[in-house]
C-alpha cells in the first residue's frame, strides 16, 4: 500500500502544491480582522531538514522544492508569501530546512489566530513537540498526540467561526481514505463553513480514484463549493515513485481559482520532467 510519510517527501512537488494553496487560502481568510483557526489533522514533526536524514535519502525535494527555488519564476508577486515562508526558516542564500505545514501555518500566525495540531505516530509526536517549543508564537499553538481523524470534530465549530482545516494522511492504510472522508462529513455537520483543505495522491488504485468520487458527492451533499486542483509532473509506468498529487478544497476562498491559474502553468514548466507533465483546475462554478 502507497505510503506517504511526509519526513521522507519534504519539499517534493507535492508539498509545493499543497502549500502554495494552503498559503494562499491562509492569507485570504486573513485578510478580516477575526480570529482564524487553522488546524493540520496529520502534523507530522513540522519542519525538515533537507540536507540529512529522511529527506536527504529521498531526494525529493529535487525535483520540487529546489527547481523552484532555482527558478526565476520564483520571484513572480504569486510565490510571494511561499517564498517569505521558506525564507523564515532559512539563510538568505541557502536552502536547507523545509517547513512543513504545521510550521508554514505557525509562521502565518497573527497575535488572535490559534493554531491546532495532531499528530498519532510515535516516532514523530515528541520531535513535533520539541520543534514547536522554538517557535516565539508557542503559546498560540496546541499540540496533541491524538487521533486527527476523530479529534477532528471537538475542535469545531471554533468560536469565530472562521478556520482553516488542512487534512493530510499518509494514506498508508486503505482505512485512511474512508477516514478522510467519515472525518470530514463530521466535520461539515459541525462547521459547514470552514475551509477544508484534503491532499491526496493521485494513484492508479480503487481507493484514490474513489476519494475524489465521494469528496464531490459530499461536497454536493453539504451544498458547498468545491475545487479540485492537480498536478503531474511525469507520467511514467508504473508507480514506484508519487508522479501526481492533488488537493481538493471545500468553500475556497474566491481568489483560490484565478491564482491557481496563472501558478499551476508555471509549476507544469518549472516542474515537469517529461511530456507527461500536466495539471488540471476544475471547480464547482465557473470561474
Amino acid at each position: 500500500m502507497f505510503s506517504y510519510r511526509h519526513a521522507f517527501h519534504a519539499g517534493n512537488h507535492a508539498d509545493v502544491l499543497k502549500h502554495l494553496v494552503l498559503i494562499h487560502s491562509v492569507q485570504y481568510l486573513q485578510e478580516k480582522d477575526a480570529a482564524v483557526m487553522l488546524v493540520d489533522t496529520h502534523a507530522g514533526t513540522g519542519i525538515y531538514s533537507l540536507r540529512d536524514g529522511y529527506a536527504a535519502i529521498s531526494q525529493e525535494c529535487q525535483g520540487g522544492i529546489d527547481r523552484l527555488w532555482k527558478s526565476p519564476e520564483f520571484d513572480q508577486p504569486d510565490f510571494r508569501g511561499y517564498r517569505e515562508a521558506i525564507d523564515h526558516f532559512n539563510s538568505k542564500d541557502a536552502l536547507n530546512m523545509y517547513p512543513g505545514s504545521p510550521f508554514i501555518m505557525a509562521h502565518l500566525l497573527r497575535p488572535q489566530d490559534r493554531l491546532r495540531l495532531f499528530e498519532l505516530h510515535p516516532s514523530d509526536i515528541g520531535v513535533l513537540q520539541t520543534n514547536i517549543a522554538t517557535l516565539g508564537n508557542r503559546s498560540q499553538i496546541d499540540v496533541r498526540q491524538h487521533d486527527g481523524f476523530l479529534s477532528l470534530k471537538s475542535l469545531l465549530p471554533p468560536p469565530s467561526r472562521r478556520g482553516l482545516i488542512l487534512i493530510d494522511p499518509s494514506y498508508e492504510l486503505k482505512s485512511d481514505y474512508r477516514a478522510v472522508e467519515a472525518s470530514l462529513s463530521e466535520a461539515l455537520e459541525r462547521f459547514a463553513t470552514g475551509t477544508y483543505l484534503i491532499w491526496y495522491p493521485v494513484l492508479q488504485r480503487p481507493e484514490s480514484k474513489q476519494l475524489i468520487k465521494r469528496l464531490r458527492a459530499l461536497s454536493e451533499q453539504f451544498e458547498r463549493p468545491w475545487l479540485r486542483a492537480e498536478l503531474r509532473i511525469a507520467h511514467s509506468v508504473g508507480e514506484k515513485r508519487l508522479q501526481s498529487s492533488g488537493v481538493w478544497v471545500i468553500n475556497p476562498v474566491w481568489t483560490l481559482a484565478p491564482f491557481l491559474e496563472r501558478t499551476l502553468p508555471i509549476l507544469q514548466k518549472v516542474l515537469g520532467e517529461d511530456t507527461g507533465a500536466s495539471f488540471d483546475l476544475e471547480t464547482s462554478s465557473p470561474t
